[in-house]
C-alpha cells in the first residue's frame, strides 16, 4: 500500500518506508512476534538509508546558529570579529573571511552521528528512556561539534592564515570533531549507566 502511494505521489521515500516495514512484516508473519521483536532495532535501522533531503530546508537555519555563536565565541576570546549572514569577517592578525556554506552547515555530521548514537545507545546497558535520552543527545553534540570546528578554523586563521586554515586543516577538521563527538557519547553512556568507581582497598578490606 505504501508503494502504490509513493508511486502515485513520485514520492520514493514512502516506497522505501514500505520496504523497511516489509522486512520486518514477513517474519513477524512467518515466525512470530518472538522472532519479530528481536528484528525491529535492526529494521528500524535500515530508516537511515533512506535520503533525507526535506532537511536541507534546515540547513541554513544550522548555518546561521554556527555563524552567530562562533562569532560570538572569537569576540570573547579576544578576536576581533563580524558576521554578515553566514559569513564571518576579522581584521585580527593577518585578517581573514569565512563563508559557513551549506556543506558546513553540519546537517551530514549530524546525520552520521545521529546514526552512530542510535547503535551504540542501543548495544548500551542501560534502561529504554536512558537510551532515547543518548540519542536525542547526539543532536546538540553535532551542532557543538560543528560550532568547536569553526571556532578552530577562526582561531588557526589568526595564528597561521587563512590558507592554512582553509586548506589543509579545514579538509580533515571534520574528522578531529568527529572523535570529539564520539568520546562525548562514550562517556554520556558510562554515565547513564553509572558504572561503579573502583573501590580503593579500605573499602575492599
Amino acid at each position: 500500500v505504501l508503494h502504490l502511494l509513493g508511486a502515485r505521489a513520485q514520492q520514493p521515500r514512502i516506497s522505501l518506508v514500505g520496504f523497511v516495514l516489509l522486512t520486518w512484516g514477513i517474519p513477524l508473519f512467518l515466525q512470530g512476534w518472538n522472532a519479530a521483536k528481536l528484528l525491529i532495532f535492526p529494521c528500524s535501522y535500515l530508516l537511515f538509508c533512506i535520503p533525507l533531503n526535506f532537511l536541507d530546508e534546515i540547513s541554513f537555519y544550522l548555518r546561521i546558529v554556527v555563524t552567530m555563536v562562533s562569532v560570538t565565541l572569537l569576540n570573547g576570546l579576544g578576536i576581533a570579529t563580524e558576521r554578515a549572514g553566514t559569513a564571518i569577517f576579522s581584521s585580527a592578525g593577518g585578517g581573514f573571511n569565512l563563508d559557513v556554506a551549506d556543506p558546513c552547515s553540519g546537517i551530514r555530521s549530524l546525520l552520521a552521528i545521529t546514526a552512530l548514537a542510535a547503535a551504540y545507545a542501543h548495544f548500551s546497558r542501560i534502561v529504554m528512556w536512558k537510551k532515547w535520552l543518548m540519542f536525542l543527545s547526539s543532536i546538540p553534540l553535532a551542532v557543538i561539534g560543528n560550532i568547536v570546528r569553526v571556532l578552530t578554523i577562526g582561531i588557526l586563521a589568526v595564528c597561521c592564515g587563512q590558507k592554512t586554515a582553509v586548506g589543509f586543516y579545514h579538509d580533515y577538521s571534520g574528522y578531529v570533531v568527529m572523535v570529539v563527538v564520539v568520546l562525548l557519547l562514550v562517556w554520556l553512556g558510562d554515565l547513564l549507566e553509572g558504572k561503579p568507581k573502583k573501590k580503593d582497598a579500605s573499602e575492599k578490606e
